[in-house]
């Protein structure tokens, strides 16, 4: 028998792997009912299921173990693959594996468990497959033949290492799953009662099953991608319906590999997680405004794990897993471990690039869902009328009923966070000293049920789960809805009793089913690895600009939409305030409470309220009720989040550094604190939590992965040296000086300039926000504030790169992400905007002028010509166009045809008739200051006659 398995120390593996092999097949051979090729394909799928996971356990101890047989001489070969065979020879004995006992005392014993628990479970699945076989024609329509085929592992491992098989028969395949599929059958029935006018072949669904005590066996789905518009079309509805459905049974965990596409129907085929409930948890400490702002979100159909989402866990950073996003091309460039000259006794732990592989969730080769996403809103919106017409008609209820007895799952920590303490617990380090990684990993597990109330803190459960991770299973957490008391790994249990069908229906029936497609409609922005991505869909050319009115009409549309600002927020009875919306970070696009960042965040809705207030104070800008408290409370919320992380770094609890960036990041909260000081909102108060900020951006610069000024290195300085020049204070400058050589020794020449890697695009990008203008006008102002000559001199290599990217046929700048060929971009995050507004802030500050007023020209005729018509926002969008106009017609640079009164009631006209629209979903409301409506409003309050607000595209000084 051949298990196939060809892993780099396979060789070295039989011997453990034999004495195992050799029970199961005794066992296979009592079983009746079976060929002998069929006793052969178990026994093969469950070597070679044994020899994989146990590579996976073991490879860094054989590779500590080669290179210490190297570096002592037991290795005799005359050449390096000589030496690696010599070893393999070794290592496959018993004696050798009995001999490493000394140095990891519990590596025996471990492996024989994970090993025994395989090949149990393989003896088990032959046992009913032989008794079930004629039963699983109800599945395939014709006797499905003779089994030639085994896959064990088609999931995780859970209860003694039991997993998902797919079993290839002579004339068809299922999928035998080691876990109750009752809820299946309920859940089949659901649909059927609830969505009865939907086509059967279109109708959402769940694989057929055959019922057995504690078991059964699925249909198995095979992917096919849609074959026509009105196929996709079908599909983005039959994702709505499953999110309406999903949200009525707190689905959770429908990630992509628990839905299929089958051509127009998307099928969940993994179904058990459902009912899932978060229990009330104590304050989190960033006060009451974020506690029910966090739990409304938990609440959503953003929980499902349907809607696209961005992973924040250590090797999932950026990852978005969910079924209806992980689009090809939108997952960041992510690393996999693997073995380095493996077959030499060079061999050691490495990474490589990793090439996620299409989703089978996905309905096409490349979606593009901004086509098909007020689909998916309307599909929820017909699935949640349909439930509500079943519940009026008292059906609903009934059918719910179905679940009371039926065995679910609720999954209580990620599975990437199981399997990352997994990873850390059979360690070469771990193994040798078992009871201090043990302890590790319960400190981690005891602090992660301090922040989020589902994760067991009792010690009795954490020690069953961290039981479960040592033998190689993930542990499982199961029960009843009609019990709602979960039982976990060892027989441990968690949760009180209740009932969760009721609850749902509850929960389900006081739901504000408005704000989850909201929900919906925010999600889009999170499939695009782009930060700055927007829907191809521009905005309709407005009709009758007319100037008459003008300011009254500015006014007006400023007050509208500070208006809804004021009314979206979640507000808390201890002064708090935070809204719900897209937020952008390093990992990408998350819909959550509002971070602190100056982008998407807190600080930003702080600074329109606060510039809305002196406006109107002023004259310039109409009076709104309640703005002063909801800007106090916006400050507070500010406040409470910067405490909170300072009491946890006071007890040592570790946590990633933030992005130190200008726009995103520490950079970013400290330039608002003092803006906000600027502005009279604050006294010195903002002096010392820009202390506080600046004080930890050396560590965050360590930790950064990109040099950008919007969430990178580069946006630190220009605040850091504003903190200096506000306090007097020298160490500031030297932390900016210090970014300004990591900056400088990150530099790559190019053919013409410099510029500066990124992770997805290594030969750098042009622009402000994530390439060279902005690291270089980062540069610039720190030669200008210290003479830094290096600094300066890198600073003009890499406007020398960006004006090389100028294409005058064009009349633009190149776009170096190359989303389509030749594209110029013409936006402040990439192209003419942002090029041209750093220009001409350093101009300003007397940096040398040769060339600039060219280019200033040449960025405002692009800007003109093609940055306009897009959407409203700062930073992708006309409102940021407006800002170099301003300059442009104020400095005499403009486009001879463009004069201020028609420029400006242009974009007043288009706001009144297309509404204001953001750069991401265009239906989504986001306070944003950079991508949603809260710029537009404060870019509106700035084309007030009279304004002295700062800009926030070139962090204007706070003095």
């Amino acid at each position: 028998m051949t298990s196939r398995f060809s892993g780099e120390f396979a060789g070295a593996l039989g011997c453990l792997a034999a004495p195992v092999s050799a029970g199961l097949a005794a066992r296979l051979a009592a079983v009746e009912d079976l060929s002998d090729p069929e006793r052969a394909a178990i026994a093969e799928a469950a070597e070679r299921a044994i020899l994989e996971t146990v590579h996976r356990k073991v490879s860094r101890v054989l590779l500590l173990e080669l290179n210490a047989a190297r570096l002592s001489g037991r290795l005799t070969a005359e050449d390096s693959a000589g030496r690696w065979d010599e070893f393999v020879n070794l290592a496959d004995s018993l004696t050798f594996w009995h001999s490493l006992s000394s140095r990891y005392p519990t590596l025996q014993q471990r492996l024989d468990t994970v090993m025994q628990r395989r090949a149990d479970a393989a003896a088990t699945l032959a046992e009913r497959f032989a008794v079930d076989r004629r039963a699983l024609r109800t599945l395939t329509a014709i006797d499905p033949g003779e089994l030639r085929h085994v896959t064990f592992g088609a999931g995780d491992s859970h209860r003694g290492g039991q997993s998902v098989a797919i079993l290839e028969l002579a004339e068809a395949t299922v999928v035998y799953k080691p876990r109750p599929v009752e809820v299946d059958k309920a859940l089949t029935h659901l649909l059927q009662t609830v969505l009865p006018d939907v086509p059967v072949a279109t109708r959402i669904r769940v694989p057929e099953v055959v019922v057995r005590d504690g078991y059964g066996w699925s249909e198995f789905i095979p992917h096919r991608y849609c074959a026509s518009d009105a196929e996709l079309t079908t599909f983005y509805r039959g994702v709505g319906h499953w999110l309406a459905v999903m949200r009525l049974l707190g689905g959770s965990d429908l990630h992509t590999e628990n839905v299929i596409a089958a051509g127009p129907v998307p099928i969940v085929v993994d179904c058990e997680t459902l009912f899932s409930t978060i229990p009330a948890g104590p304050p989190s400490g960033m006060g009451q405004a974020v506690d029910t702002a966090s739990k409304l979100v938990d609440e959503t159909v953003l929980r499902v794990g349907m809607l696209p989402n961005r992973g924040a866990a250590l090797g999932w950073r950026g990852v978005d897993s969910s079924s209806v996003g992980a689009l090809p091309d939108e997952q960041p460039s992510g690393q996999v471990p693997v073995i380095l000259d493996a077959g030499t006794d060079r061999a050691r732990l490495g990474f490589a690039q990793a090439t996620p592989q299409p989703a089978a969730s996905l309905p096409s080769p490349k979606p593009n869902l901004a086509d098909h996403w007020e689909t998916v809103a309307a599909g929820f919106e017909e699935g949640s009328a349909a439930l509500a017409a079943a519940d009026a008609a008292g059906i609903l209820e009934p059918a719910m009923s179905v679940f009371s007895d039926c065995q679910i799952r609720m999954v209580l920590r990620a599975t990437d966070v199981y399997e990352e303490v997994a990873r850390m617990l059979w360690h070469p380090v771990s193994l040798h000293g078992e009871p201090a990684a043990v302890e590790r990993a319960t400190e981690l597990f005891v602090q992660m049920a301090r922040q989020s109330p589902a994760a067991p803190g009792d010690p009795d459960v954490v020690a069953a789960e961290i039981a479960d991770l040592l033998t190689g299973d993930i542990p499982y957490f199961g029960t009843t809805p009609r019990s709602g008391r979960l039982t976990g790994p060892g027989g441990t249990h968690w949760l009180p009793e209740q009932d969760l069908v009721a609850d749902a229906l509850t929960r389900w029936r006081g739901a504000d089913l408005e704000f989850d497609r909201g929900i919906i409609r925010a999600t889009l922005v999170s499939a695009y690895l782009n930060a700055d991505w927007t829907p191809s869909k521009g905005l309709r050319a407005p009709t009758d600009v007319s100037t008459q009115d003008f300011d009254k009409r500015r006014r007006t549309l400023a007050a509208e939409l500070v208006r809804e600002v004021r009314d979206t927020a979640t507000r808390g009875s201890d002064g708090t305030a935070t809204w719900i919306a897209p937020v952008l970070s390093l990992t990408g696009w998350v819909v959550q409470p509002l971070s602190p960042d100056l982008y998407s965040g807190l600080p930003g809705v702080a600074l329109l309220l606060a510039a809305y207030e002196r406006e109107s104070d002023a004259g310039r800008a109409d009076r709104l009720d309640d703005l002063p408290a909801l800007l106090d409370a916006t400050i507070q919320t500010i406040r409470l989040a910067g405490d909170h992380a300072a009491k946890l770094r006071a007890d040592g609890v570790a946590m990633r550094p933030r992005e130190p960036g200008g726009w995103v990041g520490l950079g970013s909260e400290l330039w608002t604190w003092l803006t906000l000081r600027r502005l009279g909102v604050v006294g010195d108060e903002a002096l010392e939590r820009s202390r506080t900020l600046a004080a930890l951006i050396p560590e965050a610069i360590g930790d950064a992965d990109e040099y950008e000024v919007c969430a990178g290195p580069a946006g630190a300085i220009v605040p850091l040296l504003q903190l200096s020049a506000a306090t007097g204070e020298q160490r500031w400058t030297d932390i900016a000086t210090h970014v300004g050589t990591v900056l400088c020794d990150a530099a790559i020449a190019k053919d013409v300039g410099m510029t500066w890697p990124t992770l997805r695009w290594p030969g750098g990008l042009g622009g402000c926000a994530h390439g060279a203008s902005g690291i270089g006008w980062a540069l610039a102002r720190l030669a200008l504030a210290t003479g830094d000559a290096r600094a300066a001199e890198t600073a003009r290599a890499a406007f020398a790169f960006e004006e090389s990217c100028y294409v005058p046929e064009v009349g633009g700048w190149s776009d170096l992400r190359e989303i389509e060929p030749g594209l110029t971009a013409n936006a402040w995050c990439h192209g003419s905007v942002g090029i041209a507004l750093t220009q001409l802030d350093l101009l300003r500050r007397g940096w040398p002028a040769d060339g600039v007023e060219d280019l200033l020209r040449r960025a405002a005729n692009a800007a003109l010509g093609h940055g306009m018509g897009w959407n409203h926002t700062l930073c992708h969008g006309e409102l940021g166009v407006w800002e170099l106009m301003d300059a442009a017609l104020r400095d005499g640079f403009a486009p001879p045809s463009v004069d201020r009164e028609g420029f400006e009631a242009r974009i007043v006209a288009s706001l009144e008739q297309n509404g204001a629209i953001s750069g991401m979903a265009r239906d989504a409301f986001s306070p944003a200051m950079m991508s949603g409506l809260g710029g537009v409003a404060y870019q509106l309050l700035r084309m007030g006659a009279g304004s002295a607000l700062p800009s926030v595209l070139v962090l204007d000084d706070p003095l």
